[in-house]
């Protein structure tokens, strides 16, 4: 007795989905947990240690490989490798919800570190504990936005807004916060964006 095994189907384990929409189709990679955020960064220059396959999917977890002609379509070539490159610099990552949470509980512990570490409780003249710094950011319901990096919420305030912040600061915490200069950075023009 042969099994039937169809020629279409890839079957793939430990999978992170990068989908991109095009043309009015949906295109998947299959790329390997962790690797496509170090692709993007630039610190992963290796496509094969990134991809797990250079095939181009309609559904990965179906293991349902997009045709040559939908390619030709939506991207102007059916060079599965140069597809897989766009999709992974330009797509959207599909994440388990356990991974968004273990990703979202990480960067709001990262972003509070650096908090603490940039502030200093006037009174005592000490730097303020991370721990309080994550009940704070909680009380406030701050979230994390997850396609920004850590560092860049953390903010950057133009020198001109300083007395604007500092007398909101007092007002929100009638007269118990303040806002004092501990470091400065010069910022070259298009260095960094302010939203």
């Amino acid at each position: 007795m042969s099994i039937f095994t169809p020629t279409n189907q890839i079957r793939l384990t430990n999978v992170a989905v990068v989908r991109m929409k095009r043309a009015g189709k949906r295109f998947e990679i299959a790329c390997y947990k962790n690797k496509v955020v170090g692709w993007r960064s630039g610190v992963e220059k290796d496509l094969d240690e990134v991809l797990q396959t250079h095939s181009v999917f309609v559904n990965v977890s179906k293991g349902q490989v997009a045709k040559k002609e939908d390619l030709i379509s939506a991207f102007g070539t059916d060079d599965q490798t140069e597809i897989c490159k766009q999709i992974l610099t330009k797509g959207e990552v599909q994440v388990s919800d356990k991974e968004r949470h273990t990703q979202l509980e990480q960067m709001f512990r990262d972003i509070a570190t650096i908090v603490a570490d940039k502030c200093v409780n006037p009174e005592t003249k000490r730097p303020y504990t991370v721990i309080l710094i994550e009940r704070a950011m909680k009380d406030i319901h701050y979230s994390v936005k997850t396609n920004k990096s850590t560092k860049q919420q953390v903010c950057l305030i133009d020198p001109g807004c300083f007395r604007e912040i500092d007398e909101l600061i007092k007002k929100e915490t009638k007269g118990k916060g303040s806002l004092e200069v501990l470091n400065l950075k010069d910022v070259e023009e298009g260095d960094e964006k302010f939203e």
